[in-house]
């Protein structure tokens, strides 16, 4: 058809009383329930968590956060490189994978056909669309609900800006707060 596909975004409510549910990602292996987790607070790609080094994973900065960088692989664009701050299940779930995730280095289709299959078997996509995608896109959408700055989105979710960028942005301080304030 020529349209790119849609990936619906799951609901707060869905991530929250399903995905987040106790138990309900015990089936999967921890570096794939973990790089899900990591993707709600973060809007991350599941790509760019994949990748994540453990360089890249600064669990003891002032402001938690990872550094999406070019370290071995290429970029989506020159804008993905950015830092997100770690709030809430996002932070839990680096803490417990503070040096990557191996398994899924350079293989984010088996992850995500991992995470999807688990998703899908288990009755937790919300429709048959969803997939694990979609926490990016639910991600923004509670930025925007919030009331976040076009600006500050698109440099957490890695877009580009339709005008030159004027600035350094927000600091990492300012964004912590932001994503803190829609954090599940």
């Amino acid at each position: 058809s020529g349209e790119p596909k849609q990936r619906p975004p799951f609901s707060d409510v869905w991530i929250r009383d399903k995905l987040l549910a106790p138990g309900a990602l015990d089936g999967l292996n921890s570096e794939a329930r973990c790089v899900l987790l990591a993707m709600v607070n973060t809007g991350a790609r599941p790509s760019e968590v994949a990748a994540l080094t453990a360089d890249q994973i600064r669990l003891d900065a002032d402001v938690p956060h990872i550094s999406i960088e070019a370290v071995d692989r290429q970029l989506k664009s020159a804008n993905a490189r950015r830092v997100i701050p770690l709030c809430g299940v996002s932070l839990d779930a680096m803490k417990e994978h503070p040096e990557g995730f191996p398994r899924y280095l350079g293989s984010s289709a088996s992850l995500s056909a991992t995470v999807n299959k688990y998703l899908r078997t288990h009755g937790l996509l919300e429709t048959p669309k969803h997939s694990l995608y979609g926490l990016r896109h639910s991600f923004e959408d509670r930025q925007l609900a919030a009331g976040v700055d076009e600006r500050i989105r698109r440099d957490l979710m890695g877009h580009a800006l339709k005008r030159e960028r004027y600035g350094k942005g927000a600091s990492l301080g300012q964004l912590q707060k932001l994503v803190q304030a829609t954090a599940l």
